[in-house]
């Protein structure tokens, strides 16, 4: 009934609440974190204004799950670099304009020496800023905020292992819009090849070139999750699920740009008043009904169907059809598109599970 409701809803007004909605642990998550940082720090360490470890817990944590242990790493490191040279150097030359410009110059390049991650220099210099401005460098500021940093950067981490968001979901979810996409276009793309009709055939090629960013969006949950399965005690069992899931982010990848190959090779046929023949175009239509498969495939739950050797088995039937002999007289456009749908069967054989080379030996 809710999801019903949601669908009801204006598609500006439902994205908004979608993202919302996928955003809630890593909210909750930062929010616990924030509260928690502070209270050791204050409770624990009896630091009056420990502000850098509830910046540090949020900044580690995030909304996304991606390379959390690096951004806590990163974080850390810039704040100490940044405090320290803070720090030292304010409380010898002063504050002021000038003094800014050298501390922030000083504390930048350390970083950049240090690591080539792109949080440790604007930690460093965000934390050689606030030294330089608002907090009076000396006595044991300097380490009581380090230690605030690094309080922060621990909590974060220990949220994330205890009230982890399911590894798992995030990553099929990613996958299955992505292949649920592919497969409308792949429609499409038959569709306008039966009619001839330039537009629906231009549709397909920019809805699978409006990819790349699902894809990395994919790709970073995938690695965030193998990630919390490897932190989580609650998902160390998923973790050889999170593996196989993980394996098809190359596949996907490819696919969806060899797909983008098809399409474009398929408008320029279009262009040109070159007809398809209609076996390929069948073979097309069948291809998105074959990503529907991978799409049930990747949401189904353990021992629930499709499961991969149901679509491998889908992919090869649709394999036998695509044999050579169909373009042995076709002009050089037709036996292009024909080689980039075997090129693209593999791709979607080896999403169901298959390696590369069972894959190939599929379409012999």
């Amino acid at each position: 009934m809710l999801r019903t409701r949601l669908h009801a809803l204006p598609p500006p007004l439902y994205r908004r609440v979608r993202r919302l909605w996928l955003s809630i642990v890593p909210i909750v998550q930062c929010s616990l974190a924030a509260g928690i940082a502070w209270w050791v720090a204050v409770v624990v360490f009896d630091h009056p204004q420990p502000f850098f470890a509830p910046i540090a817990a949020v900044l580690s944590l995030g909304l996304s799950l991606g390379k959390r242990w690096r951004r806590s790493v990163e974080l850390v490191s810039g704040v100490v670099i940044g405090i320290l040279v803070g720090d030292l150097l304010i409380s010898v030359i002063g504050s002021g304009a000038w003094q800014i410009i050298v501390v922030v110059a000083l504390a930048m390049a350390i970083a950049v020496f240090v690591d080539d991650g792109p949080l440790i220099p604007m930690q460093a210099a965000s934390s050689a800023v606030l030294v330089a401005t608002l907090l009076p460098p000396g006595g044991a500021g300097g380490f009581h905020r380090a230690i605030d940093a690094l309080i922060g950067g621990l909590i974060g981490i220990l949220i994330g292992a205890l009230v982890p968001v399911n590894p798992a979901h995030r990553a099929r979810r990613d996958a299955a819009g992505l292949l649920a996409t592919m497969r409308d276009a792949a429609r499409r793309l038959a569709h306008g090849l039966r009619d001839m009709d330039e537009h629906e055939v231009s549709a397909a090629l920019a809805s699978a070139r409006g990819t790349q960013e699902a894809i990395n969006t994919m790709r970073a949950d995938m690695r965030g999750g193998k990630e919390v399965s490897a932190i989580s005690p609650l998902y160390w069992s998923s973790r050889e699920r999170l593996q196989r899931i993980s394996a098809t982010a190359d596949p996907i990848d490819n696919a969806v740009r060899n797909f983008r190959i098809i399409a474009r090779r398929a408008l320029g046929m279009t262009q040109r008043g070159e007809a398809l023949d209609p076996a390929i175009i069948d073979i097309l239509d069948d291809v998105g009904e074959a990503f529907e498969v991978l799409r049930a495939m990747m949401i189904a739950k353990p021992n629930e169907e499709p499961d991969q050797a149901d679509a491998a088995r889908v992919l090869r039937s649709i394999a036998r059809k695509a044999k050579p002999e169909l373009v042995a007289h076709s002009s050089l456009s037709e036996t292009a598109v024909m080689a980039e749908i075997r090129s693209l069967l593999i791709d979607m054989l080896m999403i169901s599970g298959l390696r590369r080379s069972s894959a190939a030996a599929t379409l012999r």
